[in-house]
Formats: C-alpha cells, sequence, structure tokens
C-alpha cells in the first residue's frame, strides 16, 4: 500500500512521519489528521464516522477547531499501561484498509 503514516505522542507533538514517494500528497495531510482525531478523542476514527452524519452528535465539529479533525478510519490512539500515549494515523488507501494497516501496525509493535 503507498501511503503516509504519522505517530503522535500525548501531547500532539510529531514523533514520526513518512509518506512513500509513490503516494498520493494528501494522504500526508489524511494520515495526520487521522491521527489528530484519535488522539483528541481518544477514540479509533473508524468508530466515529457515524458521529459526523447530518444527525450525528459531532456534525459540525471537525470544523469548529483552529485544528480540524477528520473523521475518516485510519486513525488509532495509542495506549500503554491504560494510559494515553499517543496515536498513529495512515492514509494513502480507501479508509477501511488504512484501518487494518494502522491495527496491523500496532499489533506487531505489541501496543495493542
Amino acid at each position: 500500500m503507498r501511503g503516509s503514516v504519522t505517530v503522535l505522542d500525548a501531547g500532539g507533538h510529531l514523533l514520526g512521519f513518512r509518506r512513500d514517494d509513490a503516494a498520493v500528497l494528501i494522504s500526508g495531510e489524511t494520515s495526520t489528521r487521522k491521527a489528530y482525531t484519535a488522539l483528541q478523542l481518544d477514540t479509533p476514527t473508524a468508530d466515529l464516522v457515524e458521529l459526523v452524519r447530518p444527525d450525528g452528535l459531532f456534525h459540525t465539529l471537525p470544523t469548529a477547531l483552529d485544528r480540524p479533525l477528520l473523521f475518516l478510519a485510519g486513525g488509532v490512539p495509542l495506549h500503554r499501561d491504560g494510559r494515553l500515549i499517543g496515536a498513529i494515523g495512515f492514509g494513502g488507501g480507501a479508509p477501511e484498509q488504512d484501518h487494518r494497516i494502522v491495527t496491523a501496525a500496532i499489533a506487531e509493535a505489541d501496543l495493542a
């Protein structure tokens, strides 16, 4: 999968970013926003998609902040010993593919 990956610490600071040379340019932005959204709401972005539909609880939230959130699958918060330590986001594929890539990476790194 050609794409971008972003890793943030618990404060939302960039720890790591990598974009494949052949990835679409926007994948860098989407991976970062997905990680930021997962971090801010401490929830995988795949679980938040329904909340921004027109009748959803967070319908206006994605654009109400200085740094917009992105409610597409592919962002997952990271926990260690029950504590939020950061988040990872991937962009470049279909949202479901991005989510699978992130969850596989988390499992491989033993952060699940």
